[in-house]
Order: structure tokens, then C-alpha cells, then sequence
């Protein structure tokens, strides 16, 4: 049996690459962790390595998945606390260790890594040749009520990830985005140290340091997490840029959307639908709610939406049907909602939407991020805060009906021969503000569009939903395939009953339009 007390070693003095600044032993705070992120910054970046061990470089999925943490030998084990704190195996696409740390009375101790932490029985590995310097890859914090399933996540790069009441993962968020979306290459900042404060008995709430460092930024985090059905995480940044930054991205949300009712685009797959958010919704500045779809564009689309001190924004799957997705393995119907809402003066900006083309579920191609308008310089300290909210539904909704589902198809009169091409839209508005109206409630869909022309357009009461349903037709103007941006919200007497649907709509290309109608 190996001591758990073995595995404790050193403070924030640890030598060791020198990625953590050496300093007298002493307390540590969030103070600390801001001085060492500025110094930091004031140094030339030194990398990471990334090389591993042969016998750990080559590792398959399911080889590096059969290494697994010893229980009993998780941080704050058998100490009658409500958390414990187990660690990730480096392999496969984790390639850069991070140093992990626990805290208690204000002092911070290195917690070593050892192979006799991690079974290797199932992996075919030999912990003999797995060196004791190797590292870190991770952490996952688990919580007393279920000591079987975690509740967050911190792992590659800046990379992290909770739940809600469910406990099934979805989207993920990083701690920083830079140049994402771009025409050059994307930097990933990464987490180079993760710092566990011991928990008070008795308490939901945990806190987690991180120290970040990368090409052009470094920084420092916390993450105050309280653990509810709606998993709350309060988060402050404190960054240092070493470089003019052009795009940067602050509380980016990661997510994946392969098809869905409004986009079909990919190949058939029995399952109808396939992702773990399905919009993006958002709270501006002058107080609009808006919502938009998301969508597996052909090339790679980035929106901005310029606003001025955003109350909110997030990566959300509304959508939580499971005969919508048909799929008992990976469960997209549970998968939770990322709410994020700033604290404090974020001045001016936009919510930057990045999606990407993707073919297979089993990567990321959607990222949401608020952009200051103002590019961070070297030298400066930029301080952000922001709580974060891993719920089911946004528990901040808006007393306004919300859109719960958008469809699209070929457009035209049913049961007459098409003439011209044309694309429909089928929004569904569910909620309050509609379900109490009469059937004879005099609303007005208020539809626009940058280009084309609407036609056909309707809004009927929808018992099923209690709500509403709009149609409209969108007839292109021309044969040009640049995107379309549609807005959509119902009014009644000149006031909104519903949130802003918004939507992106690429035409395809004029020989693709001519299957849809007949020139006779």
C-alpha cells in the first residue's frame, strides 16, 4: 500500500523546467498565482515538450482508455470531505503535462506523479518503463453524492468541462481562445499547473487555480465551483499578453453540431439528429434575447454579433426529445447547456460564432467566444469575470416565448409544379407570452432578409407545443451562393411576444436549384 502522503512534494519552489516560477516557500493565493502569470509573460515563452515515452506515444484509444486510476489513492481520500480529486494518464492526444498541486492552510504542495498511482493491467503497459518524471494529464473532480461519475473535468490545452444534474457530458470550455476561426493557424494557451484548495466539510463548493501560459498570453484562474442541478462555476482571469493578440476569446464554448432538423447536410444516418448544442443563444446589452440555430456549414463561417457589455451568451441544446436523436449510447438528448454571464465593465465587443465543416461527430466544429473590440498590447493586465451556468435549460430565460424548434425543406405551394427555386422555414415559438393568447390573437410574424425575397408567409397557433408556428419561403435574388442572414420574431399590438430568431442561410449553387422545380 503506498502512502498517500508519498506523493506530496515541494511548493510553488518546485524546480523542473521552470515553467512555474521558483520562489521562497510561502502561502499561496490568488495574488501569487496573478505575480507568478506576470512574470511569467515578462520571460520568453519556453514550450512544453510534448514527446512522450515510446511505449505511451502510440497508444490506441482503447489502450490509453484501459489505464486507470487507483480510487484509493485520490486527493482528500478517506478525510470525511465532500470532493475527491483523481488524476488523467498522459497518452494518445494528451501529450504536454500540466503539475498539479493541492493547497491546505494557504500552502501549496506538488503532488508527484508515480506509476503505482495508475492499474496498467488491462493496457497491456509495463509501469517499469513509464518514468516517474512523466506527469500529469488531467484532473476530474468528483463529488460525494456519486463517487463513481465526475462532475468536471480539466484536461489538454485549456480545455474543461462539468455537468449538470444528469450527469452526462457534453459541450466543453477552454480557458482561452486565440485566433480562432482565422485564416492563420489557431493558438491553444494551456494550462501548465492546476492548483486544488482542500474543501470545507460540508460544503458544495471547491476551488480551483490554474495557471495558464502560451505563445502570445499568460494567465491566471479560478474557478470557484458550486455543485447544484445546475452546476455554477464563478470564474476570474487575469491575463498578460506578450504579443498583440488579433482575435481573442474570452469564455469560448466548444461544441459539436453534425445535422439537425434545420441542416441535413452530411451523409444519412439513422439517427435524425446529431449534436451537442443546437444554438447559440444570447442576452445583449439593450436587453434583446436572441437565438441562433446552428448549422455544419460546407466551408467554415465566422458571425460576429457586436454588442457593448453583454448580460449573457452560450453554446444550448433545447432540444432534449429523445426521438429527436434516436441514439441510447451517446444520450444528445441529455447533454447540457454552457450560460455564460459576465461580471463586471466588458465594454465594447461582439459573441464571435465559429462553425466549421465536419463529417464525423467525433470532433468539435463549433466555438462561441466574446472578442473585445479593443486588441490586447504587451504589457497590459486584462481582468475578466464571468460565472458560468452547466444547466438543462438557462435558468435566466426570457419571459418572452423562446424558439424550440427550426426546420427547413424546399419551398413552393404543395401540390403545385415549382417554378423557381425557393427554401422554407418552419420556426416553432413555445412559452408563456404565447400559450395564453386565444386562436384568434391578431400576431404578425416580422420576417426580413439581407438578400431575397419572403414569401408565403404564415403564423398559426400550434396546440401540440402550446405555442406558435411561422412558415416562410425564402426566394434568392440571384444565382450568388454567399449566405443569407434571416431574422424572425412575433408581435402583437407593436410589442414582441417572442425572442429574435436569427439564421444564416447558404442558396446552393444554380445547378443544385434545378432538381427542386420544373422550367415546362
Amino acid at each position: 500500500m503506498i502512502e498517500r502522503r508519498a506523493f506530496l512534494k515541494g511548493g510553488l519552489a518546485a524546480a523542473a523546467a521552470a515553467v512555474v516560477p521558483a520562489r521562497p516557500a510561502g502561502r499561496f493565493d490568488y495574488a501569487a498565482l496573478k505575480a507568478a502569470a506576470r512574470n511569467l509573460a515578462a520571460a520568453p515563452f519556453q514550450a512544453l515538450p510534448e514527446s512522450l515515452p515510446p511505449s505511451l506515444a502510440n497508444l490506441s484509444w482503447d489502450t490509453w482508455e484501459a489505464i486507470r486510476f487507483r480510487d484509493e489513492f485520490s486527493l482528500w481520500r478517506g478525510q470525511g470531505l465532500p470532493f475527491e480529486v483523481r488524476y488523467f494518464h498522459l497518452g494518445l492526444a494528451v501529450r504536454r503535462p500540466v503539475r498539479l498541486y493541492a493547497v491546505e492552510d494557504g500552502m501549496a504542495h506538488e503532488i508527484a506523479f508515480d506509476p503505482r498511482l495508475f492499474d496498467y493491467g488491462h493496457s497491456g503497459l509495463d509501469p517499469a518503463t513509464i518514468p516517474r518524471t512523466l506527469g500529469f494529464a488531467g484532473l476530474r473532480i468528483l463529488f460525494h453524492t456519486d463517487l463513481t461519475r465526475d462532475i468536471a473535468a480539466f484536461q489538454n490545452h485549456s480545455y474543461f468541462r462539468a455537468v449538470d444534474g444528469t450527469r452526462q457530458y457534453g459541450l466543453s470550455h477552454r480557458g482561452l481562445a486565440i485566433d480562432c476561426g482565422m485564416s492563420t493557424p489557431e493558438e491553444f494557451p494551456y494550462f501548465v499547473a492546476y492548483y486544488l484548495e482542500r474543501p470545507e466539510k460540508r460544503s458544495n463548493r471547491l476551488t480551483l487555480y490554474g495557471l495558464m501560459d502560451s505563445r502570445s498570453v499568460s494567465g491566471a484562474y479560478r474557478f470557484v465551483i458550486d455543485v447544484a442541478d445546475t452546476l455554477l462555476m464563478d470564474i476570474d482571469a487575469a491575463l498578460y499578453p506578450r504579443a498583440r493578440i488579433e482575435r481573442l476569446g474570452i469564455a469560448p464554448g466548444t461544441s459539436m453540431f453534425l445535422c439537425g432538423a434545420n441542416d441535413r447536410r452530411v451523409p444519412p444516418d439513422v439517427r435524425p439528429q446529431i449534436h451537442d448544442s443546437d444554438g447559440l443563444q444570447m442576452l445583449t446589452g439593450a436587453g434583446e434575447w436572441l437565438w441562433r440555430p446552428l448549422v455544419n456549414p460546407e466551408t467554415t463561417r465566422v458571425n460576429s454579433y457586436v454588442d457593448e457589455n453583454p448580460r449573457g451568451f452560450g453554446l444550448m441544446q433545447r432540444d432534449h426529445d429523445f426521438d429527436h436523436y434516436q441514439d441510447d449510447g451517446a444520450y444528445y438528448d441529455r447533454r447540457p447547456c454552457a450560460w455564460v454571464e459576465p461580471r463586471g465593465h466588458w465594454g465594447k465587443g461582439s459573441v464571435v460564432l465559429v462553425e466549421l465543416p465536419e463529417l464525423y461527430e467525433t470532433a468539435d466544429n463549433i466555438v462561441a467566444f466574446w472578442n473585445p473590440a479593443e486588441k490586447p498590447q504587451p504589457g497590459a493586465e486584462l481582468l475578466y469575470g464571468y460565472r458560468l451556468l452547466w444547466c438543462r435549460e438557462n435558468p435566466l430565460r426570457p419571459t418572452l416565448a423562446t424558439a424550440v424548434a427550426t426546420r427547413t425543406g424546399i419551398g413552393g405551394v404543395i401540390g403545385r409544379v415549382r417554378t423557381y427555386f425557393a427554401w422554407r422555414f418552419e420556426v416553432d415559438f413555445a412559452g408563456d407570452a404565447l400559450s395564453k393568447l386565444g386562436a384568434g390573437a391578431h400576431v404578425i410574424p416580422e420576417i426580413s432578409a439581407s438578400r431575397g425575397q419572403i414569401e408565403l408567409p404564415s403564423a398559426r397557433p400550434l396546440e401540440s407545443i402550446h405555442g406558435w408556428r411561422v412558415i416562410f419561403d425564402l426566394k434568392p435574388a440571384d444565382d450568388s451562393v454567399e449566405p443569407i442572414n434571416l431574422r424572425l420574431l412575433l408581435k402583437r399590438d407593436g410589442k414582441p411576444l417572442t425572442e429574435t430568431w436569427i439564421y444564416q442561410y447558404t442558396p446552393p449553387p444554380p445547378p443544385e436549384r434545378q432538381q427542386y422545380f420544373s422550367k415546362a
